[in-house]
């Protein structure tokens, strides 16, 4: 071969070899492009059939605002034109001449006589203008005095004040209703929603009904009671001693927990269920929920009202109707007539006239114990209507709508396996670190000084506290879809975790059924509408193939329509009744809650309080949201705004921007504070007078305590905090309290307490009479020694209660001319081991309170109110302690 040849031959070898080695240069290149091909595949398969960002955010955003303006309408939608029956133009001059009078304090003259003499005046009116017609009219000024056990204390009356009118036909009647309210007020408040229109609204009521041109079938009592504000005292002076109280067979009691607004059917019963249905008929503007009736009666508001002294001591069933509206200025000087609007009043005249009316004219009221039996659940929906349903019926509608959940989801379980568990405790695991971060914030609110900024600016919380909770939920889901299903269609996420809330409802449905709530129809209408909605939208959204392509992620391949904005908007339409009616119910509690944190005490933070609260409303909202959260194709901006929200409001509220209190004529919201100019007594166990002190007590109502006050006043400090002896009976007021030294006080009617009789009783005990005079409201508590013990005494059921303050407590009030209180104990010494000669056998401490009057006022006390800013309400009076041994 010749070396040309051999030549060409090396040079062809060489390019092979060129050829070859480029070859396998460009071979990994190709490798990745047929990787990325394949995720970007993978990704297209994963986000087909889902929502833009922005589609979801607006849907979800003009959703909340759609239900949020559905339910303002709804509750601010008043009585706008008159039935012609109710002369609200007659309510309210009523209203405002019982209030011209100022507060109406119980054993004060503008109490006892002055509204007295109106009331009775205006009464013998209606009564000489209906003379000639086919009903009677009967009056009776009652004065009892009797003792009773409430709240783990006694409370004992004396000649306290009732004005009962009796409106039957004049061939008389048997069965009566009774319709309740009060006209004492607190001190330094005029009570014009607590509690003087519900008895302007009676006395227009008495005056339609006794003008009916056909007579009733049933009579009407009418109970205007002169003593409700101190522990419900002279409605049990009515039921438990006057002898028309044996012919009452219901009662409508009208109360107040706001100022204005519509009055809301809060509690019913017990049990008759026909009275509820009575309601339901008969009320024009109907307004009731069984869970303001659950949450009331669990003890989770601090008040009380006449509907339990009737319920408990009378054994009658009824109807408790009360304003809850702007509770801020609830007690205060605010509750004035002109915030009162006239619409409230007709409204609230329409209703009781009308379910009056019904009632006495029902079959039922002759022979109630006939229909006593079963609960009922109510609701009403926007104030339209009123659904009403025994009981009974409601726990077969639960169960069924149980049943029929957990059948629809037992289909999908083969399909889930186990991976609905894992949604399940996804779901709660959210909730739980939720809950957790929400609190940690309203923890660190109240530690830099600034709680209870919401109390004015409302919506300063939800964007702190729900931009906080809506946020954790979001992130902790983002975080799951991302890290845990990453292989899995966004699609199958939204169908497992909507049938994830689903099955969460239908437990909590489960559980308030079998525990016996009315308020169960609650989760049943989360379940209910969801379910058919969801079912009604199957052809919008499922695959074409089968539902097992979406856990196997062949979307594209099976051709999936998903979530298109028809389906979004269409699935948020069947959630809209469940949740106006949520939202409703939110609102009622916000309503409520909120006005009460500001005299809550100083025991719970209130932005813990208000903080769990919005966490709670968030959770709630959220559930059926998740399936279109996981519809959507990103959740990057939703989490950026509600970071945003939330570092925005949080360094706003930690610079002080928001002030709790105002004294915005318009809408205060005043902080609450006690001041006392009190003169502290201690006697020795030989009756001379050990020390004495004397000074101006100031106790905050509210969690803040003195923090805004003190720049305005530098001598409230925590240097001059109240000084208060655990082994005392009781120091003249709450223990955390602020005493600024003054001169003593000098009442022109000064307590007088006398030990009557000291006598040992043949079966060992020591018997002691004691008389007491001084001003209509007084308190005696009592400390016996270690090792002694009360065995009996003349109040209530003679059997002495120990109250879980360490010691017995009773209090007392009383009318005009009322004569010294005088009462006995008993009480069993202790063993010889462990007696102390030096301290006796009991302590007991009497508090003197003038509340109205000269005595009410001091010149030092005058001066001090004139040092508080404007948005403070100081309720203020003139006390006395004296502390004995014996």
């Amino acid at each position: 071969m010749s070396n040309s040849a051999i030549i060409l031959i090396s040079e062809r070898d060489s390019t092979v070899r060129n050829r070859s080695q480029h070859n396998q240069q460009k071979q990994p290149d190709s490798s990745c492009n047929e990787k990325g091909l394949q995720s970007h595949n993978h990704k297209l398969e994963l986000s087909a059939g889902m929502l833009r960002e922005r589609s979801v955010v607006i849907l979800l955003l003009g959703f909340m605002c759609l239900v949020r303006i559905l339910v303002l309408i709804s509750v601010q939608q008043l009585s706008s034109s008159s039935t012609g029956h109710f002369d609200t133009l007659r309510a309210r001059k009523h209203l405002e001449r019982i209030t011209s009078v100022g507060p109406r304090t119980i054993g004060s003259p503008e109490n006892e006589i002055t509204t007295v003499n109106y009331l009775l005046d205006q009464i013998e009116q209606i009564r000489s203008e209906s003379e000639t017609g086919p009903h009677s009219i009967t009056v009776d000024v009652q004065r009892p005095t009797g003792s009773f056990s409430i709240n783990g204390f006694i409370s004992y009356y004396d000649r306290v004040t009732n004005i009962a009118v009796k409106l039957q036909p004049k061939t008389s009647a048997q069965h009566f209703m009774l319709a309740n309210c009060h006209f004492d007020s607190v001190a330094n408040s005029p009570g014009a929603s607590d509690d003087a229109v519900s008895c302007s609204v009676m006395l227009e009521v008495l005056h339609s009904l006794a003008n009916l041109s056909t007579p009733l079938k049933h009579g009407v009592i009418f109970l205007f009671n002169g003593a409700e504000e101190n522990n419900l005292q002279a409605s049990h002076g009515f039921i438990t001693q006057h002898p028309w109280a044996q012919q009452v067979r219901a009662f409508v009691n009208l109360e107040a927990a706001g100022v204005g607004g519509k009055e809301l059917v809060f509690q019913t019963g017990p049990e008759n269920p026909w009275l509820v249905q009575a309601y339901a008929r008969a009320a024009v503007h109907p307004f009731a929920s069984v869970v303001g009736q659950e949450i009331f009666q669990s003890g989770l508001i601090p008040s009380d009202t006449d509907f339990r002294i009737y319920r408990d001591f009378g054994n009658i069933p009824g109807i408790d109707l009360a304003f809850i509206e702007n509770g801020y200025i609830y007690h205060t000087k605010y509750d004035t007539p002109e915030r009162i609007p006239t619409d409230s009043i007709q409204r609230a005249g329409d209703n009781i006239l009308s379910v009056l009316k019904h009632l006495v004219m029902s079959d039922e009221l002759a022979d109630s114990s006939q229909y006593r039996h079963g609960n009922m659940v109510f609701f009403d929906l926007l104030g339209m209507m009123v659904v009403v349903y025994t009981a009974r019926v409601g726990t077969i509608i639960n169960c069924t709508v149980a049943i029929a959940t957990v059948i629809c989801l037992c289909k999908k379980c083969v399909l889930y396996k186990c991976n609905l568990v894992y949604a399940v405790c996804v779901v709660i695991f959210s909730w739980l670190v939720t809950l957790v971060t929400v609190l940690i914030v309203a923890l660190i609110v109240t530690l830099t000084g600034r709680s209870m900024f919401w109390y004015t600016h409302f919506y300063a919380a939800v964007c702190l506290y729900g931009s906080a909770a809506a946020g954790t939920i979001v992130l902790i889901h983002t975080l799951t879809k991302d890290i845990f299903y990453r292989s899995a269609s966004r699609v199958y996420l939204a169908e497992l975790f909507f049938d994830v809330s689903l099955l969460l409802w239908c437990f909590l449905l489960l559980i308030l059924t079998m525990c016996g709530f009315c308020s169960a129809y609650v989760p049943m209408m989360m379940v209910v509408f969801p379910l058919i909605s969801k079912l009604l939208l199957r052809k919008h959204f499922r695959a074409r193939g089968c539902f097992r392509c979406l856990v196997s992620s062949s979307l594209a391949q099976d051709g999936v329509k998903g979530a298109s904005l028809q389906y979004s908007v269409l699935y948020l339409t069947g959630l809209a009744v469940p949740y106006v009616h949520i939202m409703f119910l939110i609102w009622v509690v916000f309503e409520v809650f909120t006005p009460i944190q500001g005299r809550s005490g100083t025991g719970i933070p209130p932005d813990v309080v208000l903080a769990l609260i919005v966490t709670l409303a968030t959770v709630i909202l959220s559930t059926y949201f998740l399936h279109v959260i996981y519809l959507s194709r990103s959740t990057k901006h939703i989490l950026a705004g509600l970071g945003s929200v939330f570092t925005v409001m949080f360094v706003l509220v930690c610079c002080g921007l928001f002030f709790p209190y105002s004294a915005d004529p318009s809408s205060p919201r005043p902080k609450r504070i006690f001041v006392q100019h009190t003169t502290r007594r201690f006697h020795a166990l030989n009756g001379s007078l050990q020390s004495s002190d004397s000074g101006l007590c100031i106790s905050s109502v509210d969690y803040t305590d003195m923090q805004h006050i003190t720049p305005h006043i530098p001598q409230i400090n925590d240097s001059i905090r109240w000084d208060c002896q655990d082994h005392l009976p009781y120091c003249g007021s709450s223990r955390k309290s602020w005493y600024l030294p003054a001169p003593e006080v000098s009442p022109e009617a000064p307590l007088e307490f006398r030990l009557l009789s000291r006598q040992e009783t043949e079966w060992g005990t020591v018997k002691m009479t004691f008389e007491v005079k001084g001003p209509s409201l007084m308190s005696l508590r009592m400390r016996p020694q270690a090792g002694a013990s009360l065995s009996s005494w003349s109040f209530g059921d003679k059997t002495p209660q120990f109250n879980l303050s360490g010691g017995y407590f009773i209090s007392y009030s009383r009318g005009l001319d009322a004569p010294a209180w005088s009462f006995w104990f008993e009480i069993q010494p202790p063993k010889s081991s462990d007696a102390s000669p030096d301290e006796g056998l009991i302590s007991l401490a009497v508090s003197a309170h003038y509340f109205s009057g000269s005595d009410r006022h001091s010149e030092q006390l005058e001066s001090l109110l004139k040092r508080f800013p404007a948005w403070v309400f100081p309720s203020s009076w003139i006390s006395t302690y004296h502390m004995y041994r014996y």
